[in-house]
């Protein structure tokens, strides 16, 4: 018996060394191959016969904005509009959300928009302001328009705890076109405008005072109103002709654009949970078409009318 044992170990020892040496081959070969693509790899996209390719994105000679024309006739010009149009074109991932966002949203925007007698270009300031979300930024600027609290109550739209129309996309695109058609006003141009939503209406005079011109890109600014405009027009292009710059985005890859009804409410409303149910919504669905509305209530003392949007299906 024990003899037999012993044999049986030794087979038993000798098909696992098989195994394991069979395995250890095997799992060699792997890593040869592997290391031999890697090798391979960086040969060709290192090497003169590299057969991947990062292109330069070529950049219309005149651009415009708001149907205000811009000649990029000098180095300065040139330069901040490749950089516009390199970082949108390459960072793809983020240009696909914004371009199936601008597809949503979009024709909400234009019909308050022409409604306002804004040009619709300005769709996309709200486009570079926040991605088309509902994002806070560091300093307090709030909704798809970025607007700080000061301002939206200066222009009328209802701040506090339990409401905040900034997140009325509807309510905070009109205060936009306000603050927009005021800048005109004092510019006498869309593109100033523009740039004064970024940078403030007193600091654009301020900007056209020291520097005793009248032109947005005749102004030194600081960075981020210096790319301000540009940063529009390179998405404007990019959104309007994605093809041209290599994004292929099919009909049924697009986020829907938004369809809802509006029912008019001026009674408090105890519980958002329950209401939303009464009216064969879900808590998430309503939530998500009112995000002005930051509790599961409404006070409503003042018996204001609110303006409620229902998904239409």
């Amino acid at each position: 018996m024990k003899e037999w044992l012993k044999h049986a170990k030794g087979k038993c020892f000798f098909k696992m060394k098989s195994i394991n040496n069979f395995s250890l081959a095997v799992f060699l070969l792997f890593v040869f191959i592997i290391s031999f693509g890697i090798s391979k790899t960086r040969f060709l996209t290192n090497g003169k016969e590299s057969n991947y390719y990062i292109y330069p994105v070529s950049i219309p000679k005149k651009v415009s904005f708001a149907g205000e024309d811009m000649s990029l006739d000098e180095d300065d010009l040139i330069e901040r509009m490749d950089k516009e149009f390199l970082v949108n074109t390459y960072w793809q991932s983020n240009t696909i959300l914004l371009i199936k966002r601008a597809n949503k949203y979009f024709p909400q925007i234009e019909k308050i928009l022409i409604d306002e007698g804004v040009p619709t270009d300005f769709k996309y300031l709200a486009l570079i302001e926040s991605g088309l979300e509902n994002v806070t930024s560091p300093s307090g600027a709030k909704g798809f328009w970025q607007i700080m609290k000061i301002t939206g109550k200066e222009y009328g739209l209802e701040i506090n705890s339990n409401v905040d129309e900034r997140y009325n996309l509807n309510l905070s695109t009109r205060v936009a076109c306000k603050y927009l058609k005021k800048a005109k006003d004092k510019f006498g141009n869309w593109t100033l405008a523009a740039a004064a939503y970024n940078r403030g209406i007193n600091g654009i005079q301020n900007k056209i005072t020291n520097q005793n011109q009248t032109a947005y890109e005749n102004i030194l600014f600081g960075e981020e109103t210096k790319r301000y405009i540009f940063r529009i027009i390179a998405l404007k292009n990019i959104v309007e002709s994605p093809e041209s710059f290599g994004f292929r985005i099919e009909e049924e890859h697009m986020y829907n654009p938004v369809k809802y009804d509006e029912i008019k409410i001026d009674t408090p409303i105890s519980n958002i949970s329950d209401f939303s149910k009464n009216l064969g919504l879900t808590y998430k669905s309503f939530k998500i078409h009112n995000p002005w509305l930051l509790e599961n209530h409404l006070n409503n003392k003042s018996r204001k009318v609110y303006t409620i949007s229902i998904p239409s299906e």
